[in-house]
């Protein structure tokens, strides 16, 4: 197998997509190492798809440069489209048609014998779990069978990179989950690099080992979800005690570990950078005083925390239509 020699980086260098005065991507750079699975952010209008479609192939950068897998996307657009899977939104799948016939057509389309297509598409119809379907037209299949359908079809010519925009948009949760088993399998046996657009921050923290989140045509941040959420420094201890007396002495007998404390009823809420270190001495320190401890639980700070830092909005509202200006 080549999978651990083929370069699988992709690489954006000062991108801009420019629309008369309006620039939609604005200076965009970043590198994707070899079996990264890398999670694309940020409110619709942001300039995310712009960037999809210029890594793609499928709109040309106004200036700047950029490589899937080594090869330029606007000087080997060809050599792009062979080694890399795309699953772009509303793929327009043709509803007359069954799985097998549209999987067998787009093997043929990248060169494969009709048989060695066939074998490919009975393969990819169990991994993506639609092998019970194939006598079924695919515009009678469920939002989440055409997902997973759209994923066999970027999976055909068996792709070193693979971009997936917004894959899981409107599913349920099952089928959501179903989606994510399946990308996680795809990199860790395959090393496949996998750009990942998405509005589920849920699913970013999840998959993602470094994300980027867009604003207005730039990226505003990049990094670990790990790293981006602990720097934000808002991870809390929250302990719930017997009393209202119980809590305000447990106030003051923590106060000093603590940036800020708030008391609640019978719930004290501490907030610290790196909170989790101190939970043994904050625990030690109620036994010694004889307050008892009803639930003690460790709150971190969420991606959607760090999405409204970035971005001034939360997710639910970035996902509201962009209105033209």
């Amino acid at each position: 197998m080549t999978h651990t020699t083929a370069n699988r980086e992709i690489i954006a260098e000062n991108l801009v997509k420019q629309y008369g005065d309006f620039k939609a991507v604005d200076g965009v750079s970043f590198k994707i190492s070899n079996g990264e699975i890398y999670g694309f952010l940020g409110p619709n209008g942001a300039g995310k798809s712009t960037v999809v479609t210029m890594l793609t192939t499928l709109g040309l950068p106004t200036s700047g440069h950029a490589s899937v897998g080594g090869h330029d996307v606007v000087l080997q657009a060809a050599q792009v489209r062979r080694i890399a899977g795309v699953a772009l939104q509303d793929i327009g799948l043709d509803p007359i048609m069954k799985s097998m016939e549209l999987l067998t057509i787009q093997g043929q389309l990248f060169g494969v014998s009709k048989r060695d297509s066939i074998t490919r598409a009975k393969e990819l119809l169990e991994i993506v779990q639609l092998s019970e379907f194939t006598e079924r037209r695919v515009g009678k299949y469920s939002g989440g069978m055409r997902r997973r359908l759209d994923l066999a079809m970027a999976l055909v010519h068996r792709p070193e990179i693979l971009f997936l925009d917004e894959p899981t948009t409107g599913l349920d949760p099952a089928s959501r989950r179903d989606i994510w088993t399946e990308v996680r399998r795809l990199n860790r046996e395959y090393n496949m690099t996998i750009f990942l657009t998405t509005q589920y921050l849920e699913e970013a923290d999840e998959l993602a080992d470094r994300i980027a989140i867009m604003n207005k045509g730039k990226i505003a941040v990049e990094g670990q979800p790990a790293t981006l959420k602990a720097g934000l420094g808002r991870e809390s201890v929250n302990i719930t005690v017997r009393d209202n007396e119980d809590a305000e002495k447990a106030a003051i007998l923590l106060r000093d570990i603590f940036d800020k404390v708030q008391v609640d009823r019978r719930t004290v809420r501490l907030y610290r950078q790196n909170a989790a270190q101190v939970v043994p001495a904050v625990v030690n320190r109620l036994t010694e005083s004889g307050v008892e401890t009803i639930s003690l639980t460790l709150t971190q700070p969420t991606l959607d925390d760090v999405f409204l830092q970035v971005t001034g909005q939360s997710i639910e509202e970035a996902q509201a239509p962009a209105v033209p200006a």
